[in-house]
């Protein structure tokens, strides 16, 4: 390899990953940020299908400066990752997934941004392909995104470009204790420890591939994984953030993304048991963590879904569950001038009263009072006439 920094190292843990393995490392290669400004870091976790033997000879081949590390199998994404990033050399890391490519232009429109704007992180429009990917996120080119207000905090997949200078500085590593997760926790820790967050929303950057064996690690494992990833997100925002808006708007991801889909409508098949030790699970971080601001920021189905658990109301929590897979929304009713959506035990006694409020935000509100206004407008010109 040669002396000279690159300005991008691309780490690719790899486990049992072809074919797929060939378009990424293709991708790689043709990248127009061009080889003498990119280096690739690729770690073989202890493949049984020949994906090392590829990688050597890949390396051997391409014009990229490539190192290539086997090592035996760790079980998940965190330690070949942690591997390659102890390799590089670049000034900024990209981590691509074996299993995924590149748009041609990706990293040299991701390292013209990090450049630019002086930003730490720089997330890329992802594309999905024979699988979904989240859009709310490339809906525009942002330079210096709000972690608070904005979608980014929902977007927390390793496939990003860091400034290995920070990594560096704070000693950052994936948690290799973590089954599930452990890639938001790395990213979350980066945009709050960075000095900001950038977008590249105008080009496809990340193409994200749906394996048709269905054989991807965030499938993988039972549900008390996510419990545990979910408490580990919530320490990190804790330890960064004290009490109040800002903590609580961070605090949304891992109450939405990791914690409530594990109280929806799928437990309805499942064993009592199976609820109980959910509850249990959740339980201590319901109590250090759920709060008004949190509570009041979710829309009425997921708050009242998350209040049953908050209160340990399985009963509750499974008629709610068994109303929206049979009927789906409830109707809106009004109550001393407020509005509330009426799910199962709406004024029973047993659930308050606020999980079923409809919250609408300040932008929507004063949509709605200029609407009302100039309706009354138009009615006083109507009778002027």
């Amino acid at each position: 390899m040669s002396e000279h920094t690159p300005d991008v190292s691309v780490i690719i843990g790899a486990y049992d990953a072809m074919p797929y393995l060939v378009r990424c490392l293709e991708s790689a290669e043709a990248q127009t940020l061009g080889a003498g400004r990119m280096e690739i870091v690729a770690v073989d976790d202890g493949s049984t299908d020949g994906t090392g033997a590829y990688l050597e000879d890949f390396a051997a081949r391409t014009a990229v400066p490539m190192r290539v590390i086997r090592q035996a199998n760790s079980g998940g994404a965190g330690a070949p990752r942690n591997t390659g990033l102890r390799h590089a050399r670049g000034r900024y890391v990209f981590f691509l997934d074996a299993d995924d490519y590149f748009g041609a232009e990706a990293l040299e429109r991701l390292v013209a941004m990090a450049d630019r704007a002086g930003t730490d992180v720089v997330l890329g429009k992802v594309v999905g392909v024979n699988r979904g990917a989240s859009q709310s996120m490339w809906r525009a080119t942002v330079e210096r995104a709000d972690v608070f207000t904005s979608n980014v905090k929902y977007a927390l997949s390793a496939q990003k470009l860091f400034r290995r200078d920070l990594l560096v500085r704070h000693g950052m590593r994936f948690d290799e204790t973590l089954c599930t997760g452990e890639d938001a926790l790395f990213t979350l820790e980066a945009y709050l420890r960075g000095t900001g967050v950038s977008v590249v929303a105008d080009y496809p950057c990340y193409y994200l591939v749906g394996r048709d064996d269905g054989n991807h690690l965030t499938r993988r494992g039972g549900y008390e994984p996510r419990f545990d990833s979910a408490r580990a997100l919530m320490e990190l925002i804790a330890r960064h953030e004290p009490p109040g808006r800002r903590r609580d708007l961070l605090m949304l991801r891992p109450f939405k993304v990791t914690l409530l889909p594990q109280f929806g409508p799928g437990l309805l098949g499942q064993p009592e048991e199976v609820l109980r030790h959910k509850l249990a699970l959740a339980a201590p971080l319901m109590r250090q963590y759920w709060t008004p601001g949190v509570a009041r920021r979710l829309d009425p189905e997921a708050r009242l879904r998350l209040t049953c658990v908050a209160l340990e109301r399985p009963g509750e929590l499974r008629d709610v569950l068994a109303y929206v897979r049979r009927q789906g929304a409830a109707p809106v009713v009004r109550h001393r001038g407020r509005r509330y959506l009426a799910y199962p035990h709406f004024r029973g006694g047993t659930l308050p009263d606020g999980a079923y409020r409809v919250v609408e935000s300040p932008l929507r509100r004063m949509r709605r009072f200029a609407g009302r206004f100039l309706r009354r407008a138009s009615g006083f010109l109507d009778r002027s006439d």
